[in-house]
Order: structure tokens, then sequence, then C-alpha cells
């Protein structure tokens, strides 16, 4: 089908990818267990000739659509979880469970997706192969990627997989996208300092863990910009420091935590390393001692340079033509990075912000005030769909 034709096809459907992201965005779920969401989907498309399969320890399923003939496999995904925040849109569709709200736009990436498996059966006699509909619950920090992988849901690995993020705050229609890094790892840090508490006048009877869990911070900041190089960002921020119980008293302990983004095993591995050396040895030096803990998040984002030159012609090739070439990788992460790391494939971004609008002004993902243009939906489907059928029917090519 000629990009043209995908296109107009999917704008024919548009009430209906409309309608979904609308009841999945009024009844929010959270983390692995998203039974709703996948009860919308798979009613949405109880009429289309796909198979099912549904993961053991999340509510996470993949619906294969097989082509005419046997050949190889291509996947798809959409994530289904939202977030535990408020809602402050005032639309007329917003969540009605209080304290919790689809603030990273997964309810527009399901949405999509429902779309593209639409287009995609409408040519089920037309390819040889499969293209597997993967729909995921816990992206928000719980490692649904992951969970389902475990679950063999992706097994035998798919040839190729696409996915796609919305971004509120880029241009109308615009898909994004870049070779190697696009995202970034995202790990937990937590050090505890142990000191010796005592009376806040007499600091010299005791070890005070609150200069030492200071100087810890600032130390930090020295090692990101003074051992590695500029040219492969790295961040370590400390959001959060905890000690203490009163004005007058010296605590036995300080707590720091925060987070570690970088964009390479290698450098995940080093700054981890680093980090536990330089608290240790502050540490030591005040006669303290620090225990620092890295809780493993999500691994680096890393698009194949096929898949993205790929997947800018399937752009190039849509009606508009809108495709750009991202200068930097983001310092954010996602959990599709799982499914990189097996199998060859690009995530791509796709620009939401109202048509005409200041759009560096327009709130980003993860605010409570968070819009969608929902003109930009047709066009996500349709750019999914197409990374499909274009890739069963020549391949890389």
């Amino acid at each position: 089908m000629p990009a043209q034709q995908l296109l107009d096809r999917a704008q024919e459907i548009a009430p209906r990818i409309i309608s979904l992201r609308r009841a999945i965005h009024a009844e929010p779920e959270l983390g692995l267990d998203t039974p709703l969401t996948l009860g919308k989907v798979r009613a949405e498309l109880a009429d289309l000739p796909l198979e099912w399969r549904e993961a053991t320890s999340c509510t996470g399923a993949v619906a294969v659509l097989k082509g005419a003939r046997p050949g190889p496999a291509v996947l798809l995904r959409g994530d289904m979880d939202a977030l535990p925040m408020a809602e402050h849109t005032g639309l007329e569709f917003a969540s009605r469970i209080a304290g919790r709200m689809h603030a990273c736009g997964h309810d527009t990436h399901t949405a999509m997706l429902a779309g593209a498996a639409r287009l995609v059966a409408a040519r089920q006699g037309d390819f040889a192969g499969e293209v597997h509909f993967m729909f995921q619950p816990g992206e928000e920090g719980f490692h649904g990627a992951r969970f389902m992988i475990e679950d063999g849901l992706l097994d035998p690995l798919p040839a190729a997989a696409f996915a796609l993020h919305v971004m509120p705050n880029y241009r109308h229609g615009v898909l994004a996208s870049r070779t190697g890094a696009l995202l970034a790892a995202a790990d937990k840090l937590d050090i505890v300092v142990d000191g010796q508490g005592g009376h806040a006048s007499m600091p010299h009877h005791a070890r005070d863990p609150v200069p030492v869990a200071c100087e810890i911070v600032t130390a930090i900041q020295s090692l990101v910009t003074r051992r590695y190089s500029a040219t492969e960002a790295t961040v370590v921020t400390v959001s959060q420091l905890e000690a203490g119980s009163a004005h007058n008293i010296i605590p036995d302990q300080a707590i720091l935590r925060g987070t570690i983004r970088s964009l390479s095993p290698e450098r995940r591995q080093a700054v981890r390393n680093d980090l536990r050396r330089l608290a240790e040895g502050i540490a030591q030096a005040h006669e303290c001692r620090a225990s620092v803990t890295i809780t493993e998040g999500f691994p680096p984002t890393i698009n194949d340079a096929r898949a993205v030159e790929f997947a800018a012609a399937v752009a190039a090739e849509l009606p508009g033509g809108l495709y750009e070439t991202l200068d930097h990788p983001i310092m954010g992460a996602e959990d599709f990075s799982y499914v990189l790391e097996k199998v060859p494939g690009a995530m791509a971004f796709l620009g939401v912000a109202p048509e005409g609008s200041d759009w560096e002004s327009c709130c980003g993902i993860h605010s409570s005030r968070m819009i969608v243009d929902e003109a930009v939906l047709p066009r996500g489907s349709a750019f999914l769909a197409g990374c499909a059928l274009r890739y069963l029917e020549r391949g890389w090519d």
C-alpha cells in the first residue's frame, strides 16, 4: 500500500484511534497491572484475525497477525501504564481516578498501535511473515518489557522492532530519531553515611555525617565534570538529603538519594565503581563510613543504525515527509531498551504540539497539564504500520 493510501486509511479510522485513546486516558492504570486498558484494546481489535499471547507476570500481551505466507516477524510496541499524579488539563475526558494521569502519552502509544494493527490487518493477504503488536504495561519504572521478555512473549525473537514516543513540546507531526544512544540508562543511587551522633555544641565529641554527606555531593559534581569526557553526557543528581531530628542534635546518619544517567554500558559501570570509591574514601577520611547502593534501572536505549535509516525512509514517504535527526541523546530513559538489547530496531519521537503553536512553550511529558494534539495520532499509526509492511516486503532495504 503506497504511503499516501496508508495515511489516508489512518485518517479514515482516526475516530477509532482517538476514541480508544480517550477511553484509556479517562481510566488510567499503574504499573504492571493494567487489565482494564488491555481489555479496551482487545475489545477494539476483536474483529481482527489476531492470535493473542498473554504474559504470566503482568498484564502484557502480544497480538500476532500472520500474513498469507511464512516469513520474518516484525514487532511494534506500545506501552499502557500511567503515572501516579493528579491531572490538571481540564479535558472533558480527563482522568476519573484521583492521583493518576496519562502524563507520558502511553494512552496515545497504545491507541496508535491499535490503529496500526487495523491498518496492517487490511493488508494481511499481501505479505509474507508476521507482525507482533506488543501491548506492554509497567514502563514507568516497573520493567514491563523485561517481564514480557522473561515470560517468553518475544520468543522466537522478531527480526526487527519499532516503537514511538510522543513529545508534546515538539513540532506538530515531526518524526525524529537518531542512530546509537537515543535515551539514557537510569539507575537509582542511595548513599548512607554513618557517623557518631552527639550534642551540636560539641561536634569534636562526635563524628558528624552531615558535612561528610555534603562533601560527597560536591565531589560528585567534580567527578562528573572532571573524570568523564563531555562528549558523552553523564548525569548524577543528588535529589534528596535526609539527616537529623532537631537543631541541637548531631545525627548518627545522613542519607543521600538520587539518579544516575549514562549513555553506554561501559560508562554506566564506570560511574558505579567511581561513586563507590568516592563516597567510601571521603567518609573514611572523616572517620565515618559510607555504604553505596545502586539499584539498576533501564539500560540505555540504543537504536540500530539500519533501523534508524529505515524508519527515516518510512517517515519521508508519508505525505509531508516530516523527519528530523536529533543532534544529541535525551537523558530520560525507556524500557523499550530491553527489546533493543535483543532485537535490531529503533524508537522514534512524534511531535504532538498543536499545529502552528509555540511548541517549545508547551507542557512536556510528566506535566499535569500535558496536552496532545490528537490530529497527529493517525500519522503515528501509519508510520508504525509502514515500518512493519515495508520490512516484510523488502527487509532493511
